[in-house]
């Protein structure tokens, strides 16, 4: 056993710490999400009568979830994250309408890559509204691309690139006179935005129908732990398929063996941190966010748009710098529209990394 130990520990030593990580959307999970994780690694969601006590802490977490973002009757499960989550609302919504075999969507240019998958699994057209000057949804090109094909609209809270917020309430505006399902991918914003003030994203906003977020994000919690959320039982019960071998007779989820440790890692962060535990998180990787600003505007770089959540993107030779601030051993993101360097200020980004990053990038912008 000790030698199989060690040769794993050989493989997880060429892993990236997250210490020098500024790409990423995930973090070192909260303590006891990891021995809440632990505790349910046997168990199965995917056969429920087997595991009343999983199943049971799913609904809770639902209940608390549901509640926390203006729903309290919402239903769903928790999904291994946003890809999946996204996938299951637009299957919904497309096995509600069903009014042909073709049919399209409509999602801003800032959606993620997910929704490329989804329209290959689904055989849909999925159709890019342009970004206004602020990277939101292009309101009048949303109406625009709406057509009596269109089952559904999607908003992002969030996105993935620059942390930028849709006009949610617009977009549930339009849903509603075209009697269209609207999705919200709030993955990232869903732990960020209730915590800086800003609940105009979630089913608080009338139309919106279903949501998406990830607990392992800014949750704290392990991956994969994301849910998805829908206002009406209709559209989750539009995804069952029978399992007559099982012990539940039907199955609304999009993988079949389920594992509990997601509902379990998301309900002891729950328990111990509770809202007020996490908004202090929040609040703290924002305020790096804001420091790291200021700190890189001082050596001459833009800011796209001042952060909206804990994601600040700077304009520059980004592919280049890229390439010198990884010789330097820092992971940041590049993206090209505009061209920039990204940073996402996750727990883990101390105020010393930031500045020590800082730092590492005064050097490297001397060679550009």
């Amino acid at each position: 056993m000790d030698e199989v130990l060690k040769e794993l520990e050989h493989y997880l030593s060429k892993d990236i710490p997250y210490s020098r990580v500024l790409s990423s959307m995930c973090t070192n999970p909260h303590p006891i999400a990891v021995k809440a994780h632990c505790m349910f690694l046997r168990t199965n969601l995917g056969d429920p009568g087997l595991f009343p006590g999983t199943f049971e802490l799913e609904k809770k977490v639902l209940s608390i979830l549901g509640n926390f973002f203006g729903c309290e009757s919402a239903v769903g499960y928790i999904s291994t994250g946003g890809t999946e989550s996204n996938i299951q609302a637009i299957r919904a919504a497309r096995n509600v309408w069903k009014k042909s075999n073709r049919g399209n969507i409509i999602v801003p240019e800032s959606a993620h890559f997910s929704f490329d998958k989804i329209g290959d699994l689904l055989g849909i057209e999925v159709r890019k509204a342009k970004l206004d000057e602020e990277y939101k949804a292009d309101l009048s090109d949303v109406e625009r691309l709406v057509d009596d094909e269109t089952f559904a609209i999607v908003g992002i809270a969030g996105t993935t690139e620059l942390g930028q917020v849709d006009d949610i309430k617009s977009l549930s505006k339009i849903a509603l006179e075209k009697g269209i399902f609207l999705h919200v991918d709030a993955a990232f914003g869903g732990f960020v935005l209730p915590f800086i003030g800003k609940k105009d994203f979630d089913f608080r906003v009338k139309g919106v129908s279903s949501l998406a977020v990830d607990p392992h994000k800014m949750g704290l919690a392990t991956i994969p732990a994301g849910v998805i959320m829908f206002r009406e039982e209709s559209y989750l019960s539009s995804l069952c398929v029978e399992t007559p071998y099982l012990t539940s007779s039907r199955q609304y989820t999009l993988t079949g063996t389920r594992p509990g440790t997601g509902a379990a890692s998301i309900y002891a962060v729950l328990k111990y941190l509770g809202f007020d535990g996490l908004k202090k998180v929040v609040l703290e990787c924002m305020r790096i966010t804001k420091m790291l600003k200021e700190e890189v505007e001082a050596i001459g770089l833009e800011p796209v748009i001042e952060p909206v959540t804990n994601v600040v993107c700077f304009k520059c030779k980004a592919f280049r710098l890229r390439e010198l601030l990884l010789r330097e051993g820092w992971f940041v993101s590049a993206i090209n529209r505009p061209e920039a360097i990204r940073c996402v200020i996750m727990p883990h980004v101390t105020e010393d990394i930031a500045l020590d990053f800082v730092s590492s990038l005064k050097k490297t912008l001397s060679f550009i």
